[in-house]
């Protein structure tokens, strides 16, 4: 079991992970308070500020789509605002986003007092009585989730002591519920999408030991997704892809609270479903129009509604489990893949909007999301997921630290009880330097070029960890205070021991493009630079001609001076030997572009 360093002492630092989190904590700022609220008010009979609605329909001040007053999910989105808000003073201690998270809490306080002192819901409690008596509500429980989830998170990440008396009485409400649920309907409590409820009254039951919430944990850890895996069998195909997930980050948490080995195999089984024996696309989904797809058959499901963006980062959250318990690397594999072709890709990089889905059809399109006019449930992972780099980066166990996905940050960390400080950059040498093309220029102007800054008050001894990635070409360069060292590779990790005061390593991991077949139609390949997918900027599935066991005959880099995040463009290609030659580019970068990412072999 790896100990994870906790993100109130991880910082990122400048690099492409620090800008599109940076532009996401700019957008959760720049949104209305009273906008973020408006359901909530509605339901509390609050009159909001300046809402005009009667005299100016079209002007009234609203989030609108899946947040409008008129749509059953409305009100989802805040819970998400609401824990992204609290990551973000947690890593960075942000005073205005602080100042602002505070007085939001204080005004769910003041709408669950006037509701009658437990309800603080932005939906009307019958929907939960519709549902109990058989018409369709749409998925009142997700809808309540993201707020439980919201008010746990900012008690645990800020300490806001009222956030945790709102969710208290909320449970509270949750508890006269079940009960009468369990007399007169019990299948009521596994309707209207409940798969995150285990994960948060498990966690509240960790936070407080107050009873009331392993009651709710047992009351909603029944479901028949665990009664398939326990059988070992497939529980997900043509199933709804994320109302599932959720109930492995359920399992994970009972493991965690009760030390039942059960919940454990069910997590394990879950992933193993869901990935390892399924297939993934090569930007990591499996799933389409929201489905999971047949095991190893991603090729007959190429379209414009491939990996909705909910089902990576919730995916993520249980590799990240997982990972901790174990420290095997191929869950960080599966998270660093997840990162740069989801995380990234679905997210756009000048507006910090969502794209629903990433079509994987020749000829694609990304659909971007607005900052007040959808609200879909992609748009309220989104604004998470960008909070959760620092979450993933530093682990310590018995023997020291562990590096888990390569991010710029530094951390403080304790080991055998004394401090230690880590920094981690990109170590691009020499750009402005008139010796920079020299004969080393592929080490010096890559992105896996490394370097980790350690610094202790005196000489600790520990061994650092650095994770050796799935898809690294050749033999890692390693330096200690830039001496070259032959490193002990064991387990998936590059391991150096030592006793560290204030000590320098450099790390270069060489890299090439592959090209990554789908099992049911070989015929068709992506390129694939380290983790990177890559998407070639064209409209149709022209083919490529070459022997895609040797892509280095295909593509050609492009290589540009940037003013950007990186001193030199990264990861773009040019392809040669072609009727027309295509730009190909890391698919995160893709904006508005028409783009194809799967491409027929030519020989």
């Amino acid at each position: 079991m790896l100990d994870k360093v906790n993100r109130h002492n991880v910082s990122l630092l400048s690099g492409l992970f620090r800008e599109r989190a940076d532009l996401n904590r700019n957008y959760l700022f720049e949104l209305d308070s009273t906008c973020l609220l408006q359901n909530f008010y509605l339901e509390a009979g609050v009159v909001m500020p300046g809402l005009q609605v009667a005299n100016d329909p079209e002007g009234a001040k609203l989030h609108w789509g899946w947040e409008a007053p008129t749509c059953q999910l409305r009100g989802h989105f805040l819970g998400h605002w609401l824990s992204a808000a609290a990551a973000y003073c947690a890593s960075n201690e942000d005073i205005e986003l602080k100042a602002k998270l505070d007085k939001i809490i204080s005004e769910l306080a003041r709408c669950q007092q006037l509701n009658g002192g437990e309800w603080i819901g932005s939906i009307p409690e019958k929907y939960f009585d519709l549902m109990a008596r058989g018409q369709y509500v749409w998925s009142p429980q997700y809808v309540m989730h993201k707020t439980v989830m919201g008010l746990t998170d900012v008690y645990k990440f800020t300490g806001n002591e009222q956030a945790l008396d709102v969710v208290g009485k909320l449970a509270d409400w949750y508890v006269h519920w079940t009960d009468e649920m369990l007399k007169r309907s019990p299948d009521a409590i596994y309707k209207g999408e409940q798969g995150g409820m285990l994960e948060v009254w498990a966690d509240l039951y960790g936070i407080t030991k107050d009873e009331k919430y392993m009651k709710l944990a047992e009351r909603y850890s029944g479901n028949c997704v665990f009664d398939t895996l326990d059988k070992g069998g497939d529980a997900l195909t043509n199933d709804h892809a994320n109302a599932g997930i959720p109930l492995s980050h359920g399992a994970a948490r009972m493991y965690e609270i009760t030390g039942d080995e059960k919940w454990k195999t069910r997590t394990e089984r879950f992933f193993k479903c869901a990935v390892t024996d399924r297939g993934t696309y090569a930007t990591s989904g499996a799933n389409s129009g929201e489905f999971w797809v047949p095991p190893h058959q991603q090729g007959h499901f190429l379209g414009a509604s491939d990996q909705e963006f909910c089902t990576v980062y919730n995916l993520v959250r249980t590799a990240d489990y997982l990972f901790k318990w174990t420290g095997d690397t191929k869950y960080a594999d599966y998270i660093e893949r997840c990162l740069y072709n989801g995380f990234l890709a679905q997210q756009n990089a000048s507006t910090g909007m969502p794209t629903y889905f990433l079509p994987l059809k020749h000829g694609s399109k990304k659909k971007w999301g607005s900052k007040t006019h959808d609200f879909w449930c992609c748009h309220g992972t989104m604004v998470q997921a960008q909070t959760l780099y620092p979450d993933l980066v530093y682990f310590t166990d018995s023997e020291g630290v562990i590096v888990s996905q390569y991010i710029p940050s530094k951390a403080d960390i304790t080991v055998s009880d004394k401090p230690v400080h880590i920094e981690q950059t990109t170590d691009m040498k020499n750009y402005n330097s008139q010796t920079f093309f020299d004969e080393h220029s592929d080490f010096t102007m890559s992105r896996w070029s490394m370097k980790f800054t350690v610094s202790c008050e005196e000489k600790t001894a520990f061994v650092l960890k650095l994770r050796l990635p799935e898809w690294v070409s050749g033999e890692p360069e390693v330096t200690v205070n830039g001496n070259a060292v032959k490193a002990e590779i064991a387990n998936g990790y590059i391991k150096l021991a030592g006793e560290w005061q204030n000590d320098t390593v450099g790390l270069f991991f060489p890299s090439e493009i592959r090209m990554e077949r789908l099992e049911d139609m070989p015929y068709l390949a992506a390129a694939v630079d380290g983790p990177i997918v890559l998407a070639g900027i064209t409209g149709c599935d022209c083919g490529l001609h070459g022997d895609y066991s040797k892509p280095v005959d295909i593509f050609e880099p492009q290589i540009e001076h940037t003013y950007s995040t990186f001193p030199w463009k990264q990861n773009e290609y040019i392809t040669k030997g072609q009727e027309y030659n295509i730009t190909f580019k890391p698919l995160y970068d893709v904006m508005d572009e028409e783009y194809t990412v799967y491409f027929s072999e030519k020989k």
